[in-house]
């Protein structure tokens, strides 16, 4: 990373002798938005969407300190109008487990904003989902910490190596949407420190610059008012020495709460800032060594992104907006990202020779490209399903139906030589809550994991008529499908693909492509497997155990396992060994492509706590890697991992410590133990 947090640091003098001559009214200045909820509103009236262009906050023209432009994301830069590229969701960029890939993907994110003139990307969420039936899964990486540390490390090293600062969100425990304004969650210090708060820590120790609060509480205090979360953890153990801002309008409710809690920046207006914040200080009932702090992490960060970036000699030209290389990175994330769920007697791909193709479901003529809240992105085109089926194809007849008929649907699978079903969810199913638009949207969590009603009773009643059928399933998460899956032939989870979705999927179905996503979360077989969450809580406990390490634990065996995905062609794992050293967990093993076609495997390994004799996981992910094989080719693959990711949380020291004692590792293809292999190291410390 260009710009690390040593370097940052090194801009400390200069911030000191900036706010040291600052007035109090510059100082608190800094820290507050300049943009009110009334204009916003004004301006959707208008047709103008949120975030079109950058939302400003605090900067001083005096002293050369620079605004916070922020430009929200997670799938591209929200601002403009049909002009920013639109990279899948975040869930299926964890389906790819390319950390590469992702730190490319942040580079782009970086130029297009600077290039609509933001310098701040509020884009990272790491949140992990205690269910899958959170509304916002599909921005997060997965249902594991340590996918969700990795990942999120890389994109923010992409979008920061661009001088633009990153910001990972929502901390903290924010994984419930509906009653996100008044849920409080509580949950032990292990599960805390453990499960919801050690990735967080990954992405600032990999240089982090800014950190957004959650809208929720944790044990009855709002975050942007926690100074347990905000000054002893953040600030005080993981020494963050970026700024904290509140989430946007309704993170911070308390003038000398937020303040004392370490809230360092109001977003994206002033109602407890501002004139409130000056009174607080003049009246005695904030002191202003509270200004001064906040105002040293603003200006020491804003200075040194923006001096570093004037001295780079990079320029923020418009023309690298949706421009045709961060278009094929798009692609590539959805190439990479397009999970193979089942593919019974190699029905896929399908020949590009066949006289007539049909395809059914509402959505595959729909930009269906995820939730229309605050993610959403405004790319120039959307390629959808059935468009990149029919450009794949230009010799077949595809006859596309809505599939509101099902007698009409069962007389077109008979009649064609293959059926391709696009069923699953969109924005009026999932995402950020909001109260219904006229366009029907609502999104929030949801109550079922299963597909709509009718589309379960489609595929129960045609999906056998034709046995080259294949369903595709879209989604932002988990959508069960043990009720029909024998019905069905082939199973692809295409997640919400991005701009170039269809694209990448036709080239999957018709073997241009070969499949290499693994699931980023575990498909239960029931419901009744996974946490109890009541969404519209104003309480809710968060237990030790959930998504694969929850069904390990309870001895269930899931439908599909958390890192599963099949491929075209065949691999072998042999030779495993794991060794101990210096500190470090590492694995070997060969791995070989047995089949007939270039192929994808992202190798994983997995700690094991067999012999433990505290109340730990059976197995945890550690670490993973993709190898590309040519056929018959074979790599000795090595995956390594500090030994600090093997660590329980100590609740009497309040440290993490390494369990003395033997430790089994797994390195396999999934989180099965029928797809991995077995060694025991000892772990000494």
């Amino acid at each position: 990373m260009k710009l690390t947090r040593k370097k940052r640091l090194s801009y400390t003098s200069c911030a000191e002798a900036i706010v040291n001559k600052m007035t109090l009214e510059e100082k608190v200045g800094l820290m507050s938005g300049d943009t009110s909820l009334q204009k916003i509103t004004c301006e959707k009236q208008m047709g103008v969407h949120w975030n079109q262009y950058p939302y400003g906050a605090g900067g001083n023209q005096r002293f050369g300190v620079p605004k916070i432009l922020f430009c929200d994301g997670g799938r591209g830069v929200v601002c403009g109008v049909r002009r920013a590229t639109c990279f899948p969701v975040p869930i299926m960029r964890g389906a790819t487990f390319d950390v590469k890939l992702e730190k490319q993907i942040g580079h782009a994110i970086g130029r297009e904003v600077r290039a609509f003139g933001g310098n701040f990307f509020g884009g990272i969420c790491v949140n992990l989902p205690y269910h899958p039936g959170w509304g916002r899964c599909q921005e997060v990486y997965g249902e594991d910490s340590c996918l969700l540390g990795a990942m999120g490390s890389a994109l923010i090293q992409g979008v920061q190596d661009e001088y633009v600062i990153a910001c990972v969100k929502h901390y903290a425990f924010n994984s419930m949407e509906n009653s996100r304004f008044k849920v409080s969650i509580d949950c032990g210090v292990r599960t805390e420190r453990e499960v919801f708060l050690r990735h967080f820590k990954e992405c600032i120790d990999s240089g982090a610059a800014a950190v957004m609060s959650a809208y929720n509480k944790y044990r009855g205090i709002l975050c942007g008012h926690s100074e347990y979360l905000l000054r002893r953890v953040l600030k005080g153990e993981w020494q963050f020495d970026g700024f904290v801002i509140s989430d946007f309008f309704w993170g911070i409710s308390d003038t000398e709460s937020a303040v004392t809690g370490g809230c360092d920046v109001e977003m994206c207006h002033a109602s407890v800032y501002g004139k409130q914040l000056l009174d607080a200080v003049r009246s005695g009932r904030v002191d202003e060594s509270l200004i001064d702090e906040a105002a040293m992490r603003i200006v020491r960060t804003m200075v040194a992104f923006d001096r570093e970036f004037s001295c780079s000699g990079q320029k923020a030209g418009e023309e690298v907006i949706g421009c045709r290389q961060h278009a094929k990175l798009a692609l590539r994330a959805a190439q990479e990202g397009i999970t193979l769920i089942k593919n019974e007697n190699h029905v896929l791909p399908l020949s590009r020779n066949m006289k007539r193709i049909a395809v059914i479901g509402k959505l595959a003529a729909e930009e269906n490209t995820g939730d229309r809240g605050s993610s959403r992105v405004y790319p120039e085109h959307v390629i959808t399903p059935l468009e990149g089926i029919v450009k794949k194809v230009p010799g077949s007849e595809v006859v596309y139906y809505d599939g509101d008929d099902p007698e009409h649907m069962k007389r077109l699978a008979a009649g064609a030589d293959a059926v391709i079903f696009i069923v699953g969810l969109n924005h009026r199913d999932e995402g950020e809550y909001k109260q219904p638009d006229p366009d029907g949207t609502r999104g929030g969590d949801r109550e079922s994991l299963r597909l709509h009603r009718s589309e379960v009773e489609m595929l129960e009643k045609v999906g056998d008529i034709n046995p080259v059928s294949a369903v595709v399933v879209m989604g932002g998460g988990t959508v069960l499908i043990s009720e029909w899956e024998q019905k069905i032939s082939a199973i692809l989870f295409t997640y919400y693909p991005g701009q170039e979705g269809g694209t990448a999927l036709a080239q999957i179905l018709f073997g241009e492509v070969n499949p290499s996503g693994k699931l980023p979360f575990t498909l239960p077989a029931e419901e009744s497997d996974l946490p109890c969450v009541d969404w519209d809580a104003a309480e809710q406990h968060y237990g030790y155990y959930c998504g694969y390490r929850r069904l390990d634990k309870l001895g269930i065996e899931p439908f599909r396992p958390f890192g599963y995905g099949l491929s075209y062609t065949e691999f072998t794992l042999s030779e495993p060994e794991a060794i101990w050293d210096k500190g470090r967990l590492s694995s070997f093993v060969t791995v070989k492509n047995t089949g007939t076609a270039a192929g994808t495997e992202v190798v994983q390994m997995y700690a094991g706590f067999s012999r433990s004799a505290l109340n730990r996981p059976v197995k945890i992910l550690c670490g993973f890697q993709r190898v590309r094989l040519k056929p018959d080719e074979e790599k000795r693959v090595r995956i390594s991992c500090p030994g600090d990711r093997l660590k329980y949380y100590d609740v009497h020291s309040q440290k993490f410590v390494l369990e003395r004692m033997e430790t089994d590792v797994y390195i396999g293809t999934s989180a099965s133990e029928k797809d991995l292999l077995k060694k025991t190291v000892y772990v000494d410390g």
